[in-house]
């Protein structure tokens, strides 16, 4: 299963100075340990794995002196094979099971740099900030895996051509042939059933069944309920339950902004607010937050005490909220179609680096869906379930605020207006690309 994130760990062993032990972040079930064997095992004489987690006695490794030299022998000694520099790959997984390990890094990076380690953790967001020891701040190279965005799916399942022509359409600003356009529009509704969760992708792939995806997805869920038991104190995890069950009837209101008193009556952020973080820093929801003005650079217009919640996966939204796949497929009328195509898109803008917010201010009713800055250029962003082109708040933030750019996703096919560039839903993941429509060199409707 091809991911682009291949590209940076590619780029990660070529660098010749400076190398740093390597952390992947990520919600449990992403992939990690997937990526970083294969990775290791196409670019590596061997790997050399050890998860921290479940193999307690390695563990032990890292609980007196975390000298290299003294942790790569016992290591040796405890697998039984040889770590070389530059020509092995050592992965500790599950690091946030073992603060010490996660400190060992610094001293990596500064005494045995030559050696090459990388290392990953389910819930490594909500293991730092519980740390006991120091974090290894600029000793280590940090990145990020999500699950498979709308494009991998599409090499997934085998679909790399109608990706290319895609892509070419959004780079030449020209609308995809009609055939090709109802096909991925099709895939695109797969997508939103199955979402990019790798094992969930494999089943479909594998069997080529939607109707059993929810088995997967259900697991996956089960699975995430049961690290909040874990990791969490008994009294924490009622409360970070109550809030991740929570998501679905949130995002069904009108206003889709977080309310605490939808999880319980009474509730407040004093309640609640320790159970949000511990659910964004575990990468199972992302946190969209409001800004009161449209103006770069945007996070500094950030209202705090305002945001929105989305699943870290659309399929999982679907599983959980118990929309029927006959609906998404059919494109029957259903309101709560809207929270999962806003849901679809923040997690292709997450997945490609961008800090996700929406305007809302406080003198009208107008909500713009999300306002990203690429290149450090306001981008507004507005999105339609279906072929309706209504934008009233996104033309309200235009002419306030004049952004670098206007896009507005929709089911229907490339076009440009004066003002705002048409999106198909499914060309999402070019915003990678970062290419601007202008209106003169492409199809004005």
């Amino acid at each position: 299963m091809r991911r682009k994130i291949e590209d940076q760990l590619l780029q990660w062993k070529k660098e010749s100075a400076g190398r740093m032990p390597l952390l992947l972040y990520g919600a449990r079930q992403v992939g990690k340990t997937f990526i970083l064997m294969d990775f290791g095992e196409k670019n590596y004489e061997n790997v050399v794995y050890v998860n921290l987690e479940t193999n307690r006695s390695v563990a032990s490794v890292f609980e007196s002196d975390i000298v290299p030299g003294r942790i790569l022998t016992l290591l040796e000694a405890i697998v039984g094979e040889e770590i070389h520099p530059g020509r092995t790959l050592l992965f500790l997984d599950e690091i946030q099971s073992c603060e010490r390990a996660l400190t060992s890094l610094k001293y990596f990076c500064e005494q045995a740099p030559e050696y090459h380690i990388v290392s990953a953790g389910s819930l490594l967001g909500v293991a730092i900030n519980r740390q006991q020891y120091s974090f290894p701040v600029g000793k280590v190279k940090s990145l990020s895996l999500y699950p498979l965005d709308f494009e991998e799916f599409l090499w997934a399942v085998g679909e790399q051509a109608l990706a290319g022509e895609i892509r070419t359409c959004y780079k030449e600003h020209s609308p995809l042939v009609a055939a090709l356009h109802e096909k991925a529009l099709e895939l695109y509704h797969y997508y939103l059933i199955v979402g990019g969760m790798p094992a969930v992708v494999n089943e479909y792939v594998n069997r080529g069944k939607l109707v059993l995806v929810p088995n997967v997805q259900h697991e996956i869920l089960g699975n995430y309920v049961a690290d909040m038991a874990k990791y969490a104190s008994a009294e924490e995890t009622v409360r970070i339950r109550a809030a991740f069950h929570s998501i679905p009837a949130q995002l069904a209101k009108d206003n889709r902004k977080f309310q605490y008193k939808v999880v319980q009556r009474g509730a407040s952020s004093s309640m609640f607010g320790a159970s949000i973080e511990w659910l964004e820093q575990s990468g199972i929801v992302l946190k969209c937050r409001r800004i009161l003005h449209g103006e770069e650079p945007i996070s500094v217009y950030e209202d705090l005490s305002s945001f929105k919640l989305y699943m870290g996966d659309v399929g999982l939204l679907v599983a959980q909220s118990g929309l029927s796949q006959q609906t998404i497929l059919l494109g029957e009328g259903n309101t709560f179609m809207g929270a999962v195509t806003e849901n679809y898109l923040a997690v292709q803008l997450v997945s490609m680096g961008y800090g996700i917010y929406y305007w809302a201010p406080e003198s009208s009713q107008a909500e713009l869906d999300f306002v990203i800055q690429i290149n450090g250029n306001v981008t507004a962003i507005e999105s339609k379930r279906g072929t309706h082109n209504r934008s009233r708040s996104l033309g309200i933030f235009i002419r306030q605020y004049k952004p670098d750019r206007a896009i507005r996703f929709s089911e229907e096919n490339f076009y440009c207006t004066d003002s705002v560039e048409a999106l198909p839903l499914y060309a999402a993941f070019c915003l990678a690309d970062s290419v601007h429509c202008e209106p003169s060199v492409c199809m004005v409707k």
